[in-house]
């Protein structure tokens, strides 16, 4: 383990590197499976953003720009040209990928909006509710908000809440609790940037953008405007697999990633060799 910026960065493995860059409600615990599945591949670099386990606190006001910065430095320290980003972290990586020297980008269920793609009317509630220091409500809202393919986010709220406290004394239900005051900021910040898919068409990097067939389809919708939109993107639809598909690391879903990182980068006229 190293630190880069303060952020401890955490790697495993053989080969080219890929830097992982996790989503809000989480910690790099649950990618381990994921990078231990690469790691015969590539060397897997994991690290705590900002606020969570190993890492320094957020600086305020939290803009994503400080996200951004980290990612660059582990980027420089490490050497790797490859990023994989998954829900608010793939939110990150696409940012970055516009300024930072990213030559293959993998996201997973990004929590990027396009013209209104992500359902974000839940969002006040759930803001409140945290303000309110009633995480358990925060987090119900938030996950009924989000996952509206689920018949269980059109039942009472009460019985949503009742269901996450009970998820709440679980390892994972803990930390997602704890850190749901965060991830609303995220949220807030993603939706903020809502628009056209055009915006992210200055991304130059070979962008795969993944999506779990049985997860939210507002990720797909997203997904195929911007691979439209970008000069050299794909979208696939990863099948069996839910918004967590990348922590359960299937077989399918593993290979498809590692196909991607070991495939050829296309030299484009006019663009500097990588």
């Amino acid at each position: 383990m190293e630190r880069v910026n303060d952020i401890a960065v955490h790697s495993m493995g053989v080969g080219p590197g890929i830097v992982v860059v996790h989503g809000g409600g989480v910690t790099i615990d649950v990618y381990r499976r994921f990078a231990t599945a690469l790691a015969d591949r590539f060397t897997v670099h994991l690290y705590n953003r900002r606020g969570r386990a190993d890492a320094p606190p957020r600086l305020l006001p939290y803009t994503f720009e400080q996200e951004i910065d980290d990612l660059a430095a582990i980027l420089a320290h490490t050497g790797a040209t490859n990023v994989i980003g998954h829900s608010s972290g793939g939110f990150i990586a696409l940012s970055a990928a516009l300024r930072l020297p990213i030559a293959r980008l993998a996201l997973y269920d990004a929590a990027i909006s396009v013209d209104g793609s992500a359902p974000a009317g839940w969002l006040p509630a759930a803001q409140a509710a945290a303000r309110a220091g009633d995480l358990p409500r925060a987090l119900a809202i938030t996950a009924g908000g989000i996952n509206t393919h689920q018949a269980s986010s059109r039942w009472p709220l009460s019985v949503r809440v009742a269901i996450v406290r009970l998820f709440m004394r679980t390892p994972i239900g803990r930390t997602m609790g704890d850190l749901v005051p965060m991830t609303l900021d995220e949220t807030a910040l993603i939706e903020a940037a809502d628009g056209p898919a055009e915006a992210w068409s200055g991304v130059t990097a070979e962008v795969l953008l993944a999506c779990g067939a049985k997860g939210p389809r507002h990720y797909a919708v997203a997904d195929e405007a911007l691979a439209a939109a970008l000069p050299h993107a794909r979208a696939v639809e990863i099948a069996n697999c839910a918004h967590d598909g990348i922590n359960r690391a299937p077989r399918h879903l593993v290979d498809e990633f590692a196909d991607f990182f070991a495939s050829p980068i296309t030299q484009r006229p006019g663009e500097p060799a990588r």
